[in-house]
């Protein structure tokens, strides 16, 4: 086990919950840091339901096509928590991320706090040490009481699709949930906000009005959108004709969009539209529609199938996952078979009735090692719910050649979790997994 494991497994100890959303622990053990959060590079603030890892992938691709330095911060991480922290453009190594942690550690002195908390506190330590052009922050979870929220004012504030998700923390209506995310809004700061149902959108523009926070709004302020192969960007300085992103599928027009909007805003001179281009064809975010290539997990398959991973876990992207598949089939015809699991705190059914009339049929897993997991049999039986055929397999390896069964030229879509992404990614590349449960994960 690594040193930064033993550490973050120690750390998952100090608060009875999981989640406790909340500034006032933050803000303590920011103070006994020396406040690294008012030493950062200009921030990107970035908070939603759907599509806020996109997002920041594009920032981050089109700020290094431009040669610029920018931090970032992600949750969770799939595989390793390095990937939460990247430095300069770089996943922070196990010798710094292990002092760092260390440092919070011994700071905080055992008082209660969440592994959410001290570990963005560790993040902020890092970024403040290492100068860097930006920093793209992602929201945890929420925005208003969200851990990141602590910073005094960000340059670009970023509210990407809201929809369904965590409602036991965030309320159960669009929106009291875009309450909580607009708490990111602050006083004179412009704010993107992505493409929005209309109860959310709402929402946001009464709380940007009493926050006097300028917004920037998709389909009112800036439009983005697909024609004739590729993306064209438009707003009030003008029309851009760039290049379709790398990531797959219709929802991935309006993340770009989110970056597009921010970069404009920002109005740096060292970025232009080239750069642009070059982020948008080079951007990567793992299991997100990511078709899994050679590999472990390819070697239980038909030599002909397709196999694919995507970890949206909520009815908004079941809804863009289902459209996505569909229009591929449309251009190339395969059965879709899932595999899929889940965890208890989501919408399970309603998440995977996007799929009526476009699976073929389902495979359901119980997550391995994943105490909120729901059962094989509880989701098989969601599945024929709504109408799906299902059945139920022991493991992820048992599920892959059951789905590989029985069809020819399978196209096998891997979903329903982050959680289940990560040990999908691990086992197919034979990596080793951080120790750190997906409970404490967020």
């Amino acid at each position: 086990m690594a040193l930064s494991d033993a550490i973050l497994t120690r750390l998952l100890s100090l608060h009875p919950k999981i989640i406790d959303l909340s500034l006032g622990r933050m803000q303590v053990i920011l103070g006994k840091l020396g406040n690294p959060e008012r030493k950062l590079p200009p921030v990107i603030h970035v908070a939603g339901t759907n599509g806020k890892g996109s997002t920041v992938s594009y920032l981050r691709h089109i700020m290094a096509a431009a040669g610029l330095t920018a931090h970032a911060y992600t949750s969770p991480h799939l595989v390793k928590f390095h990937e939460r922290i990247r430095v300069a453009g770089q996943l922070i190594s196990e010798a710094d991320l292990t002092a760092l942690l260390e440092e919070c550690e011994q700071v905080n002195g055992g008082e209660p706090i969440t592994f959410f908390e001290i570990t963005t506190a560790a993040a902020f330590l890092a970024f403040s040490r290492t100068p860097a052009d930006y920093l793209i922050l992602e929201v945890g979870l929420g925005g208003r009481l969200d851990a990141t929220n602590v910073l005094p004012a960000p340059r670009i504030s970023i509210i990407t699709t809201i929809d369904y998700d965590h409602q036991q923390y965030l309320g159960d209506t669009l929106t009291l949930i875009a309450h909580e995310k607009a708490g990111i809004l602050k006083k004179g700061v412009p704010a993107v906000v992505g493409v929005q149902p209309d109860e959310a959108r709402e929402e946001i523009e009464r709380v940007a009005a009493r926050r006097s926070a300028p917004l920037h709004v998709a389909g009112q302020d800036w439009q983005a959108y697909e024609q004739h192969g590729r993306l064209v960007f438009q707003d009030e300085s003008g029309l851009l004709d760039l290049p379709l992103p790398q990531l797959r599928g219709r929802h991935q027009i309006d993340n770009a969009g989110n970056a597009i909007a921010a970069i404009r805003l920002l109005g740096d001179e060292r970025i232009s539209e080239v750069h642009i281009g070059d982020g948008l064809r080079t951007a990567t975010w793992p299991a997100r529609m990511q078709r899994l290539g050679a590999g472990v997990l390819s070697g239980l398959v038909q030599a002909d199938a397709e196999l694919w991973l995507d970890g949206g876990h909520n009815p908004s992207a079941g809804r863009v996952l289902a459209q996505a598949f569909s229009e591929l089939n449309e251009r190339h015809s395969r059965p879709l078979v899932l595999v899929w699991g889940m965890l208890n705190t989501k919408d399970v059914a309603n998440f995977i009735g996007c799929f009526r009339g476009i699976a073929s049929r389902v495979v359901t897993l119980t997550i391995p090692e994943e105490e909120n997991a729901v059962s094989a049999e509880v989701l098989a039986e969601a599945a024929r719910g709504q109408g799906l055929a299902a059945e139920t397999a022991a493991s992820l390896e048992a599920a892959l050649r059951q789905a590989s069964l029985g069809v020819p030229a399978p196209r096998i879509l891997i979903c329903g979790s982050l959680y289940l992404a990560g040990r999908v990614l691990a086992a197919h590349s034979q990596e080793e997994m951080s120790q750190v449960t997906g409970a404490g994960r967020r």
